[in-house]
């Protein structure tokens, strides 16, 4: 099964840049996973297609504010996103621009303006004159003889590098970090970024991205929700690498899934042994519910890799966003539809000029 079977047109103008003005208000295309007939509706409506009895449950991570900038001793720029850590584990972080082991990083408290051209592991040029400016990031400056540092101790590839720092890294990002908004957004994060790139019930930090399906929730529509007699339970899953990482392989199986930490409440399994149908907001839970199913863990590192041909044993229906060309998460949702299905359902939002990715609009796949 190749990665490059999994594509599809995506139009730079059908990306969303920036979330919509109102929490809630985007649209939800509604796929028939046995038929494959759509239903354009909006988000706000998702309780029109649930019924009392039905178990939604919902990710309650919460995002660090781990996008750091940091400099080289001979001023070049660089941007690292901390990534989560597991254990005794090395600390890790994604990096833009070229490190090498040894390098000292000098963690800055503002922006730096240089290219946004490329995406993690390098692969951006560098502009040396650029001068810093100010974001929503934080208004707490290192004193002018005093910096935090973070060496880098071993290049791993693909982007990603193991580092010390005598200050944690996740204390760090939460000092001097700003929010982690994806690269292919191309511009820095704002103050309205702080607050909505994250679900309104977010709660257990540790995520180096939003679980994106759950931030069009609004307080109302849970209310809502509730008042039908759909169940809401919450678990956790810490978004890293295992959910946004790049596949570099062309054969799909070849793909080697990050571990993500993870812990499903005794209320939610409760909830699960006795659910009716249960509805995942978002790859994050599928993945977590499908892997409990596959070995009774409630707790530890998920590392499930779900693609065409899985068959799901808890999911019974799942909301989620448009997902972007040959990445796991358009594996999953292709794997819960049927290919034949959600690529025809993706082409018409296209063509209905649906908005795309993160801040986008979504899709209950049913």
């Amino acid at each position: 099964m190749l990665v490059s079977d999994y594509n599809y047109d995506l139009p730079e103008e059908r990306i969303a840049k920036f979330p919509p003005k109102e929490r809630g208000s985007t649209r939800l295309l509604v796929l028939d996973r046995k038929t494959g007939a759509t239903k354009d509706s909006y988000y706000r409506n998702l309780d029109q297609f649930l019924n009392p009895g039905d178990l939604l449950i919902l990710n309650d991570t919460r995002v660090m504010q781990s996008r750091l900038f940091c400099t080289l001793s001979d001023g070049r720029q660089r941007e690292l996103v901390v990534l989560e850590k597991h254990g005794d584990e090395p600390q890790r972080v994604m990096y833009r621009g070229k490190l090498h082991d040894g390098d000292m990083l000098r963690v800055t408290a503002s922006a730096q303006k240089w290219s946004a051209e490329g995406s993690f592991g390098g692969c951006c040029r560098e502009r040396r004159s650029a001068r810093p400016v100010k974001t929503g990031a934080s208004d707490s400056v290192p004193e002018a003889d005093h910096f935090e540092h973070i060496t880098v101790s071993h290049i791993l590839g693909n982007g990603i590098a193991e580092v010390e720092s005598i200050i944690p890294l996740a204390e760090l990002a939460e000092k001097y970090g700003t929010v982690p908004l994806p690269p292919y957004l191309h511009r820095d994060a704002t103050a309205d970024d702080k607050k909505r790139y994250q679900t309104v019930w977010a709660k257990h930090m540790g995520s180096a991205a939003a679980p994106t399906a759950s931030l069009n929730m609004t307080e109302e529509l849970l209310d809502r929700l509730k008042q039908k007699g759909i169940i809401i339970k919450y678990l956790t899953l810490h978004v890293g690498l295992g959910t946004f990482l790049p596949m570099r392989t062309d054969k799909v199986e070849d793909h080697k899934m990050h571990s993500e930490w993870f812990y499903i409440p005794d209320d939610t399994v409760e909830a699960i042994d006795s659910a009716q149908r249960i509805i995942a907001v978002g790859t994050t839970v599928a993945r977590t519910l499908e892997y409990y199913a596959k070995t009774g863990k409630t707790s530890g590192e998920d590392d499930i890799f779900i693609y065409p041909g899985y068959k799901f044993q808890l999911v019974d229906a799942l909301l989620t966003n448009f997902h972007a060309p040959k990445s796991t998460v358009l594996m999953l949702a292709a794997a819960f539809a049927g290919w034949d299905h959600l690529k025809p359902a993706y082409m018409h939002a296209v063509e209905a000029g649906y908005n795309f990715l993160s801040y986008g609009d979504s899709m209950l796949i049913c």
